[in-house]
């Protein structure tokens, strides 16, 4: 694992950041307009004071103009799935879909026992899982080479491969961060909290304020279990994978309350005379509430959409859940890495369910990691330290409640045929089952070829808008 600024660590660089946030901190309460302010904060070590004293007061909102942008070098997935997890972060991640990972290292972790202490065979369960790994990623490779792409292959690597991404953050959501990965539950896994410390190393060197605040986090945040309530008044069921995604709630009427709220807020007035104007509107033109419903969901700003919202349970695998936890505007829940998965919940993609030397290369390979999983399990490792041996196809349900603009989105971006067939086959039933509570608002849930009769793909379309187009014009 390799961490590097990228930018903002130079002395010139650093006491302008310093300035930044000094300048907000003294903004509310110091005479002046903003430049005038900004001009007294020119003396760094009193600009790190007067910092270090307001965080102190628990006002940190001035902290989030301080920006951090950092490369990430050699990560599993685990890392990348808890830094995108976090909303607040931005991130481009190396892509497994155009990307051959035949040839990526991999995390090795140090195999622990139950007291977290280095296992007495460390050494011999290490040598035992290299070859193992290296085993997948052959397996990898013979699918490649045996013409399946790589976006489908990706389900047989194992969630130990390295991988690269730029991830930026302000200062309040770094020491967040920072503070969970190194004492809160995650730190358990000793590679996050490797992550962790590292970022505490570039507090202290690079956002020299910070430091004293994250320590005092730190000691006060306890890595114990959020769910030892609940495991111990109930039993823990089998996990079972649903068959496709489910409306479990949403609110009621939802067609009417987004119309409702867009007449409601445009006039000023209640409710009850938001019905009755829409009401006459619709003796005027009985196409009313739809012509409504399609300026909305055409408008730049689109609040009304965000009245409404849906909760959704969605089984996916590992390989495409970034793919949906990258949408950051939706309150998605995933289950915790440990305690383990039931490894024998997977999916296989088409391509390789139509290639028969394929299948077996991968059903084998399957097989064997689980043997090899179970193989660890009786020596009694940390599971902490056994969350690698999940495969990209490894199946999980996750929850999320989301709003109409939001499934908006998600539904212009991820229902189309260039969209990964997993997540585009989520969206579309995500959109179908809206449509089907709020029929004028699933009109406008889907690609935007079908939507709104274009394509943003250019070159690489895949000519249904073409197809459409022509039709439209017949």
């Amino acid at each position: 694992m390799k961490i590097e600024l990228l930018g903002g660590y130079t002395k010139d660089e650093l006491e302008s950041r310093i300035k930044n946030v000094a300048s907000a901190g003294k903004l509310s309460r110091f005479p002046g307009n903003v430049f005038e302010v900004a001009e007294t904060c020119d003396d760094y070590e009193k600009n790190i004071k007067l910092i270090k004293r307001i965080i102190g007061m628990g006002h940190k909102s001035i902290i989030e103009h301080d920006y951090i942008v950092m490369a990430l070098c050699d990560i599993s997935p685990i890392v990348e799935q808890t830094i995108i997890g976090n909303r607040l972060t931005s991130f481009t991640v190396k892509s497994r879909r155009e990307v051959d990972f035949r040839n990526v290292n991999f995390y090795i972790p140090e195999f622990r026992d139950k007291n977290m202490n280095i296992h007495r065979n460390n050494k011999e369960l290490k040598e035992k899982y290299i070859t193992h790994m290296k085993y997948l990623f052959n397996t990898y490779g013979d699918i490649v080479d045996h013409g399946i792409n790589v976006e489908d292959a990706r389900f047989i690597l194992p969630y130990c491969f390295n991988s690269n991404l730029i991830m930026g953050l302000d200062a309040r959501e770094f020491e967040k961060l920072t503070v969970s990965l190194v004492s809160g539950s995650l730190s358990k896994i000793s590679e996050l909290k490797e992550l962790g410390n590292h970022f505490l190393d570039i507090i202290q060197n690079y956002i020299p304020y910070l430091y004293d605040s994250t320590k005092n986090e730190i000691e006060k945040t306890s890595d114990n279990s959020n769910f030892e309530y609940l495991e111990n008044i109930s039993s823990r069921p089998e996990i079972s994978i649903i068959d496709k995604p489910l409306l479990i709630s949403h609110t009621p009427d939802p067609d009417n309350v987004i119309l409702n709220s867009s007449v409601m807020y445009y006039y000023q007035c209640s409710k009850e005379k938001a019905i009755n104007i829409i009401s006459d509107a619709e003796n005027k033109d009985t196409n009313f509430k739809a012509n409504l419903m399609n300026i909305i969901l055409h408008k730049e700003e689109r609040r009304e959409l965000e009245q409404v919202q849906f909760t959704f349970q969605i089984p996916i695998s590992l390989s495409i859940l970034t793919h949906l936890t990258r949408h950051r505007m939706h309150s998605l829940l995933i289950p915790e890495f440990t305690p383990m998965w039931d490894l024998n919940n997977h999916v296989t993609p088409a391509t390789i369910l139509a290639n028969k030397e394929c299948l077996d290369l991968f059903d084998t390979a399957y097989t064997k990691n689980i043997q090899m999983f179970e193989e660890f399990k009786k020596q009694d490792i940390l599971e902490q330290d056994l969350i690698y041996f999940y495969l990209g196809a490894q199946m999980l349900n996750v929850i999320t409640t989301l709003n109409a603009r939001t499934a908006q989105w998600i539904c212009r971006l991820r229902c189309c045929n260039k969209a990964q067939w997993q997540i585009r086959n989520i969206a579309k039933e995500i959109a179908k089952q809206i449509k089907e509570v709020s029929p004028l608002l699933g009109k406008g849930l889907g690609a935007t070829c079908t939507t709104d009769l274009i394509c943003n793909e250019g070159k690489e379309s895949c000519g249904l808008i073409n197809k459409i187009l022509e039709s439209n014009n017949k």
